[in-house]
């Protein structure tokens, strides 16, 4: 009934208790979830997941916040991109919110690490899974500029754990993007999020944990996991005044498009 589209399952908060989280996602009805990548060094233990799982999938990507990890080149991004369950290229993007002394213009490592990220997501045509936080302008021209740059597909993908304005949000979907929400949806001080989520397209949403991070109320402040995407789902469903079915129904149809291999 529900899929979560975002997870980090191989991180230790979780990787320990995998047996227990499973059986709290059956219970909880959410059948499927996308294991994210973060680094390669990550991505042995995030393909594992997938390949020893039925319901889980997996991304190949370095996060953009990640310093002093290896540096993926396109040539990393290919080859893993192609294993069986990979299904995404991410997660990628850029992230300006911790720049201490910096200032983006400094970040150009970071900017360079997303276009690789665009040329291995359009030469595999796999879907991108983007992180965006204080730094939404230059994410949005990135993708224009790589997205639509000579022959080949189209870039696509999902703007993940989405915290920024309507407008930002209109852009991405006039980009073709998916929008992702999380657990910060039903926060108290989250209307403005909410109301976005009332407004995005039926067709063009999904839903989140992005755990171990971000657990929904009522279980906010806790270890978030798997089995508490439904909280997002039913926040979702309030604001749209509609069945939560309608949500995980529309979610999980819509992650079959994006992520075309979970058919497979």
């Amino acid at each position: 009934m529900f899929t979560d589209s975002h997870c980090h399952l191989s991180f230790p908060e979780l990787s320990a208790d995998l047996p227990a989280i499973r059986a709290a996602m059956s219970a909880a009805q959410v059948h499927r979830a996308l294991c994210i990548c973060t680094t390669l060094e990550e991505f042995p233990a995030v393909h594992a997941l997938a390949s020893d799982h039925d319901n889980f999938w997996a991304t190949v990507g370095v996060h953009p916040d990640n310093e002093n990890v290896a540096e993926p080149t396109l040539a990393d991004l290919l080859e893993r991109g192609r294993l069986p369950r990979v299904v995404a290229i991410g997660e990628t993007g850029l992230d300006y919110y911790r720049l201490g002394t910096r200032t983006p213009a400094d970040m150009e490592w970071q900017r360079e690490r997303f276009r690789v990220h665009i040329r291995a997501g359009r030469a595999l045509d796999l879907p991108l899974v983007i992180h965006t936080r204080s730094s939404a302008g230059d994410t949005l021209d990135l993708l224009r500029a790589e997205g639509h740059l000579g022959a080949g597909p189209v870039s696509r993908g999902v703007f993940h754990c989405f915290t920024e304005s309507r407008e930002v949000a209109r852009a991405a979907l006039d980009l073709g993007y998916f929008i992702s929400f999380s657990g910060i949806v039903t926060f108290r001080n989250a209307q403005d999020l909410r109301d976005i989520a009332a407004w995005v397209p039926l067709d063009r949403l999904l839903i989140e944990t992005d755990s171990p991070y971000l657990a929904p109320v009522p279980h906010r402040g806790k270890t978030n996991n798997p089995s508490y995407v439904p909280h997002v789902a039913r926040q979702i469903a309030e604001v749209r005044a509609c069945p939560v079915e309608e949500i995980a129904a529309a979610t999980e149809a819509n992650f079959e498009v994006l992520f075309a291999g979970v058919r497979a």
